[in-house]
């Protein structure tokens, strides 16, 4: 399945990968991930400021996270 379309999964089911995204990215605190409500950049924008991380790398690990959840 193509990253974009796992993407949807997740979005479509946010409140049942907020556990997950906690357990992956503990920096990030539970309103901040509910907040979020799925949108990948916010995630990615968050992790790149809580982490102090590039763009790229904070893309990086959310597609490795991804690769995960099959």
């Amino acid at each position: 399945m193509a990253i974009n379309d796992k993407w949807e999964q997740v979005k479509g089911n946010w409140k049942q990968f907020t556990g997950s995204v906690k357990e992956r990215w503990g920096e990030l605190t539970e309103d901040e991930v509910m907040e979020m409500n799925g949108e990948r950049e916010q995630l990615e924008g968050k992790i790149q400021e809580k982490y102090g991380i590039a763009r790229e790398e904070a893309r990086e690990q959310v597609n490795e996270w991804l690769e995960n959840h099959d």
